[in-house]
């Protein structure tokens, strides 16, 4: 498709329709206009009929990597999508700025004016400032029921759902926060933590172990800060945990303190190798690799949306 022929405007007009191995059912790449004009891509595949469908969108990690890990996700771990397809769920994976250390411990909620007929914004948006961007551009797409939006994401994007929520309400249905990284959202302190190391104020955490949940809520920096973030959650969110994980402790007191606001939240954990289990790889055929541990897991997330669904 040339460029004359891209209406960037319009969500009904991809940029670019990618065939998956195997499957009838394409990937639509669409750019998303950020917060402030840029654009955020993404790759909307849509479930048999006229619509207008729930919508999916799935996340992984930190961002950064653009358009080439965005088709990397496409088709290397396309299953989720064709689970939720079959669902019913239309359904993309997305593609957002990088991560900025403590931006949103730091930055506060966003707020925008204008000036001299242009934007003024008390700081640059974060990386879920763009799924929100993605969340508005989806909504507006004409097979795309914009009452039906869900999220899941795992690892830092499980966290962003809770950093999306606490400052933008009204926007989804339902959310899943598969392994969430919530370290930030509940201001831990880890200046202490032997495996924990710093450059110039960039926090090294690869190596961060917090397996207790009691240790986890023990660090907890500033609990009105966080009770008054997850007062801002108004959907019900499945918080999934991975038993053997170094950070299942993160993972359980997130869920924990949730459920002291929401008796709708709900928690289940899995035994499993692989960090980001509910994303099974498929090969070059577009063969999934799927055990028995990830089948079940996304039918638990399957059933989690269909009951928030109607």
């Amino acid at each position: 498709m040339s460029s004359s022929a891209v209406d960037w405007g319009s969500p009904g007009t991809p940029v670019l329709v990618e065939p998956l191995a195997g499957s009838d059912r394409p990937a639509h790449y669409l750019a998303a206009e950020t917060l402030d004009g840029l654009y955020a891509p993404y790759a909307l595949r849509l479930p048999d009929g006229p619509g207008p469908h729930p919508f999916v969108l799935v996340a992984y990690g930190n961002g950064g990597g653009g358009i080439g890990w965005l088709q990397d996700r496409v088709h290397r771990f396309r299953h989720v999508t064709d689970v939720l397809l079959d669902a019913g769920y239309a359904c993309a994976w997305v593609r957002y700025r990088t991560e900025v250390e403590l931006g949103y411990q730091t930055g506060g909620p966003l707020r925008t004016t204008v000036r001299q007929g242009m934007g003024l914004m008390s700081r640059a948006p974060l990386e879920y400032e763009d799924e929100v961007a993605i969340l508005r551009h989806v909504a507006a797409h004409p097979a795309i029921d914009a009452d039906r939006l869900f999220h899941v994401g795992v690892s830092h994007a499980g966290e962003m759902l809770f950093k999306l929520l606490s400052q933008y309400p009204g926007l989804l249905r339902a959310g899943v926060a598969a392994e969430p990284a919530s370290h930030e959202l509940l201001t831990l302190r880890l200046d202490d933590v032997p495996t924990v190391t710093s450059d110039g104020g960039l926090r090294d955490i690869e190596s961060m172990e917090i397996r207790s949940t009691e240790r986890a809520r023990a660090r907890v920096a500033d609990p009105d800060e966080v009770s008054a973030r997850l007062d801002g959650v108004d959907i019900p969110v499945l918080v999934l945990g991975r038993d053997q994980d170094e950070l299942q402790g993160i993972f359980r007191l997130t869920y924990e303190l949730l459920a002291e606001k929401r008796s709708d939240a709900e928690w289940r954990s899995w035994s499993h190798d692989v960090h980001g289990y509910i994303y099974p790889e498929s090969d070059a055929a577009g063969v999934a690799q799927v055990d028995d541990v990830q089948r079940e897991a996304l039918a638990v997330i399957v059933d989690f949306l269909d009951r928030h669904n109607a």
